[in-house]
């Protein structure tokens, strides 16, 4: 019978504990990012899915999380769906639309990403990692909605419920502020441009804030004129408030 040799014994022996520090050190990292999203996984293999990246999976032949991205963003539009609908009464069908497409966009995934750190947490292949896959908005982006699908299969709706208004809700009190109402831009022009062609431009003069909350202020020229200036929490806002604000001088 064939017998291990004492150097045999002690490589095993090295690699079972090397297994258990990376399995502990592994449960601790989970743990923190846990923390981070404010919600503890009964089942911690969902949650490792929903972070590991396909490039992950074809290296170590563990499933992805990308069935979990296609659920998480049903789930999302579900929940901001229900939200304007309970609460943005005066909206109407096409204007809840607008809405909620604006918010459950990659932009808005992106800045939650940031905000909880997401890219210290994914599981990406050699390659994605050298090349800053973790940095990527839209592997960011799309983490997110595999998380969110991870805790609603763990926990249910209402967690969900919770986490996803926490950080969208100031978003949709934003895209909601404008819709529906005239597209300020588009009358500012029509009024200037009544007695002839002028060259319109919008710049965006200041922004302070971290990159998911960000804080911009705008300006408007007409014919190298400063008009007015208008701010919001999106280019896009700051530039229809700056527009605003013209028409109200004129």
């Amino acid at each position: 019978m064939y017998k291990k040799k004492e150097g045999e014994y002690l490589s095993f022996f090295y690699i079972v504990v090397y297994n258990i520090k990376s399995k502990r050190g592994e449960k601790m990292e989970l743990e923190k990012f846990e923390k981070n999203l404010g919600y503890f996984f009964s089942d911690k293999e969902k949650l490792k899915t929903a972070l590991t990246h396909t490039s992950y999976a074809n290296e170590k032949n563990v499933t992805s999380n990308e069935k979990l991205e296609f659920l998480g963003d049903a789930i999302l539009e579900f929940v901001t769906s229900e939200y304007l609908y309970e609460n943005y009464k005066v909206l109407k069908e096409g204007e809840m639309t607008k809405v909620r497409a604006s918010v459950v966009c990659e932009e808005s995934l992106y800045k939650i990403a940031l905000q909880l750190n997401f890219s210290d947490f994914l599981y990406l292949g050699k390659s994605e990692r050298l090349n800053h896959g973790n940095k990527r908005p839209t592997i960011l982006a799309d983490s997110v909605e595999a998380v969110i699908a991870a805790m609603y299969l763990d926990g249910g709706i209402e967690p969900v419920k919770t986490f996803i208004l926490t950080y969208l809700k100031q978003a949709i009190k934003e895209a909601s502020k404008h819709v529906g109402l005239k597209d300020y831009k588009t009358v500012l022009q029509e009024k200037l441009q009544k007695d002839g062609d002028v060259h319109i431009e919008y710049n965006i003069i200041h922004e302070t804030g971290p990159d998911h909350n960000k804080h911009f202020i705008a300006q408007v020229k007409c014919n190298g004129k400063i008009l007015a200036k208008g701010e919001g929490h999106s280019k896009k806002n700051a530039e229809m408030e700056a527009a605003k604000n013209a028409m109200q001088k004129k």
